[in-house]
């Protein structure tokens, strides 16, 4: 597997020539290996089929890397359009199981396979293009342009891994062996687990800015834990020792299990680890493409919520407080056993990056100082629940990779597996699922007496979120009315018998607005091209409690509960649906609307003006627009070019609200001159930016 020996640049140093160079070949060697893992899929039938139904097929999952590239590079300003802007809706979104992903088939019409093929081809020269011609200085970092083609890249390396737990879970004669033919056939003699002491220490967490590897937004920041002395298992659990769980019962009694874990294994009806193919009395094991004999030497592969039981279980057997490992735990276990990182391999220490096998291996095969497996063979399941290191940021070009999952439902996963490549095989790496998820993941455990403090954010922080959460559902400020209320008022006032009429919200926000409108209308469609600002939306409608919190003065800050039931929004619910998407390439099944509301949308995308030429699409005959928008056009979010208005031709201005008429008058008819909506946008305890947007209401031509 050689070829496929993929390792993350270091980005600091070099010469821009040999740096170019080796991106390429990064590239081309990601490519290569994400085009070999959809080569495994014997016929066309099985690219659309479902591995699991909380998930799209799995043309949604080879179309989706290319997407990611174009939808990207286009938001960086690095490519001028969209290649094909359909692909680039219906491939964008939908690979966790968020409740603002669409799963539901009937709303899609997937491309052929080779259609898709012929696209990857297309994107592919495209970014070779780029790296090829796009001007490079070192050190490369988040402001370089070449970042969001190594983010790209990267996604790829993630995408290789998740579509392969998704192959594997496939009807095993739908698949063909492929590049999974270096499967590791040996099984040793099972060894005995033993706990090794560790003496704690503090330790320091997060990924400083001008790190040498390319990393996601939640490994940068600083956070120092304080690390008692505890025991670790020398090995992964194997196969064998977890048979002693399924011996004893343990999928059958329900005191070993959280509650979570409980509600999962009584839905699943599970008896076993979902890999594992129970034949009479005997098991053998699923791998990638084939089903061998169990390797009992092997790592259990397991989802957090059977780890824990397990550890619940062995507790009581053996009188000891048994585990699973913290986040910061780990990092002391790679700390003492002198591990080292990923650019200081010129073999890779452990079965990781595919450089060994295309399976897991025996738990006693690569050794760590002690220790066994610290790095490879399964990813570990920690105790840790995802959250940023404090000094956390999003990346403004992915803004929704890391914040959905600080939901405290999420663990994170640590060491890599096999099939790890890139910045997954780094020590930085920060990866998490759910609990019920299942990956190429296992786990060891640790004996402490110490109950880990858990960090969980439950309040929202991202300061940009919290903000919008304030302005939607916080108190009225300076004698002003919340914007959502007033744009509420604008369509009790306009709008006849909205009780039949369906209404589209356009940059939903976090979603005060749609829950407003839902009282009065038939049904409600709230979408936001962010699901950093909807998921708040999202736990309210879901929860009925909404928590965040705002800056008072200095390092102050103030926590604010919202409680749908006090807002009185919370009987009218079953016709509002929030979902993700982006309006440039809105997905062709929002259309039929009675009703469209977009309140400050055309100054946060790129082609105001093509989107307003394409608006009356969704609207019915007769139907309404409401546009409102500050006219706050910058040039780094969108060329002049695309400005309706705000700029002088012929040495005369042109007036934003006269460009936009002069676009709608064709499909629409003015109702009324246009109104002007003050309102505040609070930003601590005494500083308040106060906005006007100009509101004009719309008739569409009959």
């Amino acid at each position: 597997m050689k070829e496929f020996n993929i390792k993350t640049p270091v980005l600091t140093e070099g010469s821009v020539e040999d740096k170019r160079q080796e991106i390429l070949d990064y590239f081309n060697r990601t490519f290569e290996l994400d085009t070999q893992l959809y080569n495994t899929l014997k016929d066309e039938e099985a690219f659309y089929m479902r591995a699991d139904p909380l998930r799209h097929p799995i043309i949604f999952y080879y179309g989706h890397t290319s997407v990611f590239f174009v939808n990207k590079l286009v938001l960086a300003g690095l490519l001028p359009e969209h290649i094909n802007p359909h692909f680039e809706s219906i491939f964008a979104i939908g690979v966790d199981e968020m409740s603002w992903d669409d799963l539901n088939e009937e709303n899609y019409d997937w491309p052929t396979v080779a259609e898709v093929r012929e696209y990857r081809k297309t994107v592919k020269a495209e970014i070779t293009k780029l790296i090829k011609e796009l001007p490079l200085e070192l050190p490369i970092n988040w402001e370089n342009a070449f970042w969001p083609i190594l983010m790209g890249i990267e996604h790829q390396n993630i995408h290789i891994e998740t579509s392969s737990v998704l192959i594997r879970q496939l009807p095993i004669e739908k698949l063909q062996t492929g590049i999974f033919t270096n499967v590791c056939h040996e099984d040793h003699s099972v060894v005995a687990n033993e706990l090794i002491a560790i003496k704690g220490s503090e330790i320091q967490l997060g990924k400083v800015p001008n790190h040498p590897l390319y990393g996601w937004d939640l490994e940068y920041g600083s956070f120092e834990e304080q690390v008692e002395d505890f025991k670790a298992s020398k090995y992964l659990v194997s196969n064998a020792e977890f048979l002693e769980f399924i011996e004893d019962g343990g999928y059958q009694d329900k005191k070993w299990w959280t509650e979570e874990g409980w509600s999962w294994c009584t839905y699943k009806e599970a008896e076993h680890p979902q890999f594992w193919i129970k034949e009479n009395d005997s098991y053998k094991l699923r791998l990638m493409t084939q089903i061998v004999p169990m390797k009992w030497s092997f790592p259990a592969e397991i989802n957090y919520l059977e780890a824990k039981a397990f550890c619940n279980w062995k507790s009581a057997k053996t009188g000891k407080t048994l585990r699973l490992p913290t986040e910061a735990e780990w990092y002391k276990l790679i700390e003492v056993s002198q591990v080292k990182d990923a650019i200081e391999w010129d073999v890779a220490p452990g079965n990781i990056n595919l450089e060994h096998y295309s399976s897991s291996c025996p738990v006693d095969s690569f050794a760590f100082g002690d220790f066994y497996d610290l790095m490879g063979n399964v990813w570990q399941w920690t105790e840790t629940p995802i959250t940023g290191y404090p000094g956390f940021k999003v990346h403004p070009l992915y803004d929704d990779f890391s914040t959905p999952t600080f939901d405290g439902k999420h663990n994170l996963i640590k060491g890599g597996s096999w099939i790890s490549t890139g910045n997954e095989a780094t020590l930085n790496a920060r990866y998490a699922f759910r609990r019920h998820f299942y990956q190429h993941a296992g786990f060891r455990y640790v004996e402490s007496e110490f109950e880990p403090e858990i960090r969980v954010d439950s309040y929202e922080t991202d300061e940009e979120v919290t903000i919008s959460c304030e302005h939607n559902y916080g108190d009225d400020y300076l004698g002003m009315t919340k914007l959502p209320l007033q744009v509420l008022e604008v369509l009790k006032n306009h709008i006849e018998n909205p009780a039949d009429k369906k209404l589209l919200d356009l940059n939903c926000d976090t979603g005060r607005l749609a829950f407003e409108a839902i009282r009065h209308f038939k049904e409600v469609t709230a979408i936001d091209a962010s699901a950093r600002f909807i998921r708040p939306a999202i736990e309210l409608q879901k929860n009925g409690l909404l928590r965040y919190v705002i800056k008072d003065e200095g390092e102050l800050s103030v926590f604010k509960d919202v409680v749908l039931k006090d807002l009185k929004l919370d009987n009218t619910l079953d016709h509002l649906q929030f979902m993700q998407d982006d309006v440039m390439k809105l997905k062709e099944r929002y259309t039929g609307y009675d009703v469209i509301v977009a309140m400050n949308l055309l100054e946060d995308i790129r082609q105001p003006k093509a989107v307003l030429s394409r608006i009356h699409e969704r609207l019915n005959a007769g139907g309404t627009l409401i546009l409102g928008s500050t006219y706050a056009w910058e040039s780094s979010t969108s060329e002049v070019e695309h400005w309706p208005g705000g700029f002088k031709k012929d040495g005369e201005p042109v007036r934003s609200i006269d460009g936009i008429t002069d676009i709608l008058s064709k499909h629409f008819n003015l109702v009324t001159e246009p109104l002007q909506l003050t309102y505040p946008i609070r930003q601590s305890s005494r500083s308040f930016e106060v906005q006007r947007s100009e509101v004009s209401i719309w008739r569409k031509k009959s």
